[in-house]
């Protein structure tokens, strides 16, 4: 991840949840007070967050002590520590929420990630993710798939072109789109077409984009896409994957697999942050 940017998204995150400051614990420790806080996960998953914690504490109070047991993509198990964090009582739990939930988050999205490609088990065909993912949390999701051992598709509109259904409805046709396209955006710029029909396909195919993305089609008709498709244009296939059908996908030899679930539906790990010791200045 981007340090600035994590500073920046960080300091967001406390002050939405600090505010102005501490109440309960203001109100019951001194800036004298210290202990020791210990992370754990309270269930098995890929572990996805080593900076955040080290950069979360650190920002609070630069005299916090960090040790990290794990890094990202450790295999956690149930009751395994991730991470100790000693010093001021206060500083800890100021910063114990938004750590904790950044690392349930992205360890979530991380095991679910390598729980697809696993499934999925190709040595061609790379799983990706969208753009459904939490606003404010992109970049964060968005590390956390690739810890998970699956790739990234574009981070937002400005850094990669996708003509979709409705561009291509309201402009007309596929090849209107990507000549319009062509005459505005530099060649460093990658252009990826949506198709969901052969014909559309055929009409892609003869403007030659970058990509071309087959839209809800089952596993019989991406192979017959892919089959037609020269080959040095990219292949994609998104819509309808599930767990369930991924593994269908795997002899289709498409290149990329996108999936929005990963993201949006993960489910977070559960990992939390209990004291281990006191100790009065």
């Amino acid at each position: 991840m981007n340090q600035i940017k994590l500073e920046q998204a960080l300091k967001q995150f406390f002050m939405e949840d600090i505010g102005d400051n501490d109440l309960s614990s203001d109100a019951i420790f001194s800036e004298n007070d210290r202990g020791s806080g210990v992370i754990k996960a309270k269930q098995s998953g890929v572990f996805c967050g080593e900076n955040v914690v080290k950069t979360a504490f650190s920002m609070l109070n630069p005299n916090l002590e960090v040790h990290m047991f794990v890094k990202d993509g450790h295999e956690l198990t149930a009751g395994e520590e991730i991470a100790v964090i000693k010093g001021s009582i206060r500083s800890i739990l100021q910063g114990e929420r938004v750590v904790l939930n950044l690392l349930q988050r992205m360890s979530g999205i991380a095991t679910l990630t390598k729980q697809a490609v696993l499934t999925l088990n190709s040595t061609h065909t790379k799983i990706c993710d969208t753009r459904k993912t939490t606003p404010g949390l992109r970049m964060f999701e968005k590390y956390a798939v690739r810890i998970g051992g699956g790739y990234n598709h574009r981070f937002g509109l400005y850094d990669g072109v996708m003509i979709k259904d409705n561009h291509i409805a309201f402009c007309g046709s596929i090849t209107k789109a990507v000549e319009r396209v062509r005459n505005r955006v530099g060649h460093m710029v990658k252009i990826e077409v949506e198709v969901e029909t052969e014909e559309q396909l055929k009409e892609a195919i003869s403007v030659h984009p970058d990509i071309i993305m087959f839209d809800n089609c089952p596993p019989e008709q991406v192979k017959k896409f892919v089959a037609m498709t020269p080959p040095d244009i990219i292949t994609e296939a998104s819509g309808g994957i599930t767990l369930k059908n991924l593994a269908d996908y795997k002899d289709t030899n498409v290149d990329f697999i996108s999936l929005g679930f990963i993201t949006h539906s993960a489910p977070s790990i559960d990992i939390s942050l209990s004291f281990s010791g006191r100790n009065e200045l």
